[in-house]
């Protein structure tokens, strides 16, 4: 069986990781870098090869998919030996027992920066060797300013020359709370406190936020920026800075890009300098991994200081060594070394994973216009101590043992009760080679659909981190059927997001009917000309896979840049008038259009072909009968050609709404679940708390079971009753 040792390094969030399999005999390593920082690290394994130590092959792993592997396979013995994470994360690996002390594997504590030692110790005990460092710098383009400001608010004296329109002075992701979060330490506050508590709340968090709303109102800075908005703007020389960390670098030609780094400036307002946050790249074991000497024998040579060398000279990272330093020529690497100096430390804490999205719901309501800073920041905080809240108290299994053993007695006796009558044994005898046909089918379904689902439900009753989870019962459906105590159509309550996923299936299930139909029917006439090719470019919508149609559809609702915004100027230029440009994702009403007319795109092409065939199943000669009769094309369309075309639609029409109701990709990647998470479905809602609410996976499933009972009822339900509809004729 292969031992497997998986690394990630979080720059940006975006990279893959590469993972290594080895045979029994051998042990590996694995990497989530990509470019210079991938092959550095492939250089030192493969400098440990050449010393004596076991080959290593890698793999790549997706980043999205990478704690949850670890999560699933350490505990069962089959992870990884090594492997290398952002610090942020430790708390929680800790609190899983997915990782163990570091122990002779760190020979002396005093080699690496105390930021970095600080970072990796978790209640006295070293739990990861650190390697490199990462925060956030001012990059500046030499062509637009002379020389890098002292203060933030002399940002604008250092330019060579006004900036034109569509410029910008500061470019950086307004959108996102980690480079917010310089801001936030330049006026002094925290995202937590020293309890684990929501600290992005009080006088210096309202102020953080009041401060970059005015950037955003003078045009000084793009709201709703991206990291490729960012990397665009500045690149094109539309922004004279950025605010970005060394992975900018990598997308930047210094050829035509001519640009330098210096650290955040210091703000005027408190007298302290913007301070980013510090993520430490650390190398971390297992816990069956710490036991093997020669594994950490690995780690301790993967962080030497001559490792940390050649990974500075290759992959041009900050090392986190105190013996390591860069280059006196390499300005690069200078600027960012001193920063790390000035950055603050993440939170290894487990809390620090529940902040995130509390706290960008808070800031993105802000930089909107939609709440006073106060306002946000306290709804932010309330959602973190309910995500934070404690788990239900564990329950007695009996009750659930019971009612098992009577729908089991029940089956048994319905069984035995069916098996003493003559026809069923006689049934029975006559179907049984017909069993041979259809065994592999039963097994495949049963096995692919129906221990997946039975999985599922048994999860819904437990609660607790994954490796900790205990029974609850019925706890966590009691919990999202009462809203968790709150309001029921409050914001993210389970009722809301119900009922705005009705609305959704609703709306997307009727247009790709209509525009299917309607469409369906003009390519069946048949005096069209050219219908092939029509109805090869009307299917090409539904042959894009939806994800990279959901990105694209949202560049295309961007306020500032996008076509939409770019269409509604032409238009209202031709007009003479001056159309103020719309922000989508500022509002219920247009971001549920936004991610409708997504939808709508993606779905009409399945309704067009179902009903391109099922038009053309349509009889002629009723067709022509009507029409002697003298029925117009409308009557003969709505009195014959629907009601004969309706068995044919119906399926598609649940089908659809199955679809639809599980729409992930759409609602993700759009909106998102802005604003304040009011465009959110059940689906994206079990997701949230699965992934970004502290792996509450028992309280997900519980959610999902939820979504199989709506659509059981709602597809079932009306053909059962049919099904015992009794039809009464008159004698």
């Amino acid at each position: 069986e292969p031992y497997k040792v998986t690394d990630q390094a979080k720059a940006d969030g975006t990279e893959n990781v590469a993972g290594a399999y080895r045979p029994l005999t051998t042990w590996t390593f694995a990497l989530t870098y990509r470019g210079n920082e991938r092959a550095a690290l492939e250089q030192l394994v493969s400098t440990w090869t050449q010393r004596g130590g076991a080959e290593v092959k890698l793999l790549a792993v997706p980043y999205d998919a990478y704690a949850a592997k670890l999560g699933a396979a350490i505990p069962l013995g089959d992870g990884p030996d090594l492997f290398i994470d952002a610090h942020e994360r430790l708390g929680s690996f800790v609190e899983r027992s997915l990782v163990a002390p570091v122990a002779d594997a760190m020979t002396d504590e005093r080699a690496f920066t105390d930021s970095a030692v600080d970072a990796v110790t978790i209640d006295g005990a070293a739990y990861a060797l650190p390697l490199s460092q990462k925060c956030l710098a001012l990059y500046y383009r030499t062509d637009l300013v002379a020389q890098p400001p002292k203060t933030f608010e002399r940002m604008g004296d250092a330019l060579r020359a006004p900036l034109g329109a569509g410029s910008f002075l500061l470019a950086y992701e307004t959108r996102l709370v980690y480079p917010h979060a310089a801001f936030l330490h330049g006026f002094g506050g925290r995202l937590l406190d020293a309890d684990d508590g929501f600290g992005f709340v009080g006088h210096e968090a309202e102020a953080s936020l009041t401060f970059v709303k005015r950037l955003i109102d003078a045009g000084t800075v793009p709201g709703d920026a991206d990291g490729a908005l960012v990397t665009r703007l500045f690149a094109s020389g539309k922004a004279a800075f950025a605010i970005n960390g060394p992975w900018l670098a990598a997308e930047l030609d210094a050829r035509s890009v001519p640009y330098r780094v210096a650290v955040l400036p210091m703000l005027d307002e408190t007298g302290r300098a913007l301070a980013p946050l510090l993520t430490v790249e650390s190398l971390m074991m297992s816990p069956d991994g710490a036991k093997r000497e020669q594994v950490r024998a690995l780690a301790r040579h993967l962080a030497s200081a001559q490792s940390a060398t050649e990974r500075m000279r290759v992959a041009r990272t900050v090392s986190a060594r105190r013996d390591v330093h860069p280059p006196a020529d390499d300005t690069f690497l200078q600027v960012f070394s001193a920063q790390a100096e000035r950055a603050v430390p993440m939170p290894s804490s487990v809390a620090m994973r529940a902040v995130w999205e509390p706290a960008e719901k808070a800031l993105r309501k802000v930089m909107q216009g939609h709440v006073a800073p106060r306002e946000a920041l306290l709804e932010a905080k309330r959602r973190f101590d309910d995500v934070r809240r404690p788990l239900p108290p564990p329950a007695s299994r009996t009750p659930a043992m019971l009612i098992i053993g009577a729908l089991c007695l029940a089956g048994a006796w319905m069984l035995l009760k069916r098996a003493r009558e003559a026809s069923f044994r006689v049934e029975l005898r006559a179907s049984l080679p017909a069993y041979r046909w259809v065994v592999h089918a039963v097994v495949a379904v049963g096995l692919l659909v129906f221990v997946p689902l039975a999985a599922g439900a048994t999860i819904a009753l437990y609660a607790g981190p994954p490796g900790g989870q205990y029974y609850v019962g019925i706890a966590n459906f009691v919990e999202i059927l009462t809203a968790r105590g709150g309001p029921l159509l409050a914001s993210g309550s389970f009722y809301l997001v119900l009922l705005v996923t009705v609305l959704w299936t609703l709306l997307n299930v009727t247009l790709h009917l209509g525009i299917g139909l309607v469409l369906g029917v003009l390519l069946s006439r048949p005096t069209m000309r050219l219908r092939a090719l029509y109805r090869v470019l009307l299917i090409l919508p539904w042959a894009v896979p939806n994800y990279v149609t959901a990105l694209a559809w949202k560049g295309m609702f961007h306020r500032q840049f996008g076509a939409v915004r770019a269409l509604t100027d032409t238009l209202g230029g031709a007009l003479g008038l001056e159309l103020e440009p719309i922000a989508w994702f500022a509002q219920f009403s247009t971001a549920f259009t936004a991610n409708l007319a997504t939808n709508v795109w993606l779905g009409f092409p399945f309704m067009m072909v179902v009903a391109i065939a099922a038009l053309t199943a349509v009889p002629r000669d009723v067709l022509e009968a009507a029409e002697v009769d003298g029925a117009t094309r409308f009557q003969r369309f709505w009195k014959v050609t629907l009601p004969m075309v309706r068995p044919s639609l119906l399926p598609a029409v649940v089908l659809g709404a199955i679809w639809t109701i599980n729409m992930f990709n759409v609602v993700f990647l759009v909106s998102g679940g802005e604003p304040d998470g009011q465009t959110d479905i059940l689906v994206t809602e079990a997701y949230r708390w699965a992934f970004t609410r502290q792996a509450q996976y028992g309280y997900a499933a519980a959610y999902s079971v939820l979504i199989f009972l709506l659509l059981f009822s709602a597809t079932r339900v009306p053909v059962w009753f049919k099904r015992r509809r009794v039809v009464q004729v008159p004698a």
